[in-house]
């Protein structure tokens, strides 16, 4: 590909051949069945197919489409074992890596944004790029002070390809809904559209990093690279060397798995409380795994890269999620029922039994009930089958829940976080996290454990339950 192919009408042919070709092996699977070959070989390789036609016009094209297939990526989890197969490594591919544009190209905006002799700002700039995302790539380079770089360089006309990605998916959003069982993709999309405008402004970006980076400073746990210098579509910052989340998923260690998923879930909790931001953007391709300092060779922290989009939560999350993760956890129905009331998950026109509205959070956070939950891909499905099954109750009720503006990015990020931690494998002492960072989870004037007292370990393992659901 010689560069971000920004003619709306190139971009729209190929996002609209997308269903065809879903339609035409389709016809070729059952050519097949009619010569007698088995329907699960069949439908194998139909899967097999379609996955890699899909994630490679969606890498291909960048922008939005990209966007979407990264969106997508940390749902893998949900997807029934014989279908997630053929799928896991094509949505891989879309976590770490896209396309690179010309070297001209990289060189022609660097001269525009940093002047002709933007050359003079590096001792040494990579022209083959270290790593390429959704609306720019990245270059290894090192400063004029000599510290290492990464320089993030926005494609060219990767708003006209951002907008136009997502309004053409838009249109075939249903095709595209079996890809995830139980997920609307409608709203997804509707919902990158809306961030467009933040996601391409280095200079908000650049903010949002600064902000992370100074709270996050000698922190024990997570490394935030800072910002050196921005100008419109150019964004450098520190470089930092470490596992990406993508490796650790597919060959890591039980003990990097475990270690992963705790910082993942602490940055989750922790960084909006600390900073009043939270990092919306979690797939793998957006983290490291790093080891050393400061608690030794052996000890791993937590990198984080890309705040391209941030939600600005000034008080942190929302005290109401603590007060009913709580209140459903002490089963109060009522309670429970009367809060989602006000603060609109019901509307006003819809009236639910509160007994049924508990029965259907439980299983969802499972994993708050215990001191440590075992996060794994059986659970994940189990839940997304109950949830997605038009014969479940649980489907029935969801469909009468409303999800208000203010919580919908909350609660995408806090799916995708669960998705990445269920392909982790990882063990997570989540209730910790939400005891120390999420206001109203522990009720005022309950009684602290007392310092250096150790509560007993409850691990909870679900395979078993979610093969047996």
């Amino acid at each position: 590909m010689s560069d971000l192919p920004r003619k709306a009408v190139t971009r729209t042919a190929k996002l609209a051949a997308l269903p065809l070709g879903f339609a035409g092996r389709a016809t070729w699977g059952l050519g097949k069945r009619i010569v007698g070959e088995s329907a699960e070989i069949v439908g194998q390789q139909l899967q097999q197919r379609t996955a890699e036609q899909l994630f490679k016009v969606l890498g291909e094209l960048k922008g939005g489409a990209m966007k979407f297939g990264q969106a997508l990526s940390v749902f893998e989890s949900a997807l029934p074992e014989e279908v997630a197969g053929p799928y896991r490594a094509a949505l891989t591919k879309l976590q770490e890596a896209a396309p690179p544009m010309p070297t001209r190209t990289v060189h022609s905006v660097l001269a525009e944004r940093l002047g002709e002799d933007w050359q003079e700002l590096f001792l040494e700039f990579e022209d083959k790029p270290a790593a390429a995302a959704s609306i720019g790539q990245v270059h290894r380079g090192v400063w004029q002070d000599g510290r290492e770089v990464a320089v993030k360089v926005q494609y060219p006309g990767a708003g006209e390809a951002l907008l136009s990605d997502l309004n053409q998916l838009s249109r075939f959003a249903r095709l595209l809904g079996p890809l995830v069982p139980g997920m609307d993709i409608k709203p997804l999309i509707t919902e990158l559209k809306d961030r467009v405008s933040e996601e391409l402004d280095y200079d908000l970006e650049a903010q949002a990093q600064r902000t992370h980076a100074e709270v996050f400073d000698d922190d024990p746990d997570i490394v935030v690279p800072d910002v050196i210098h921005q100008c419109e579509q150019v964004l450098i910052t520190e470089w930092i060397d470490g596992i990406p989340m993508s490796e650790i998923i597919s060959n890591g260690t039980q003990e990097q798995r475990d270690r992963a998923g705790q910082l993942l879930a602490h940055f989750l909790f922790s960084g909006p409380a600390r900073t009043g931001l939270l990092h919306a953007d979690p797939h793998p391709g957006n983290f490291r795994l790093l080891p050393g300092w400061p608690r030794g060779e052996d000890d791993w922290r937590l990198g984080v890269l890309d705040f391209g989009t941030v939600d600005r939560l000034p008080g942190g999350l929302p005290e109401p999620i603590g007060e009913a993760l709580r209140m459903t956890l002490d089963g109060e129905a009522e309670a429970v029922y009367e809060m989602l009331c006000a603060e609109g998950f019901v509307k006003e026109s819809i009236e639910l039994a509160p007994d049924a509205v508990l029965e259907y959070l439980l299983p969802i956070i499972e994993p708050a009930r215990v001191d440590a939950f075992t996060f794994t891909r059986g659970w994940m499905r189990s839940q997304a089958a109950r949830i997605g099954d038009p014969r479940s109750p649980a489907y029935q009720l969801a469909k009468q829940l409303n999800l208000p503006p203010a919580y919908l990015l909350i609660h995408r990020v806090t799916l995708s976080t669960i998705g990445v931690l269920c392909q982790l494998g990882a063990t997570v002492r989540l209730r910790d996290e939400l005891e120390e960072w999420l206001v109203g989870f522990v009720a005022e004037g309950e009684a602290e454990v007392e310092e250096g007292e150790e509560a007993d370990e409850d691990v909870y393992e679900t395979e078993g339950t979610a093969a047996e659901a």
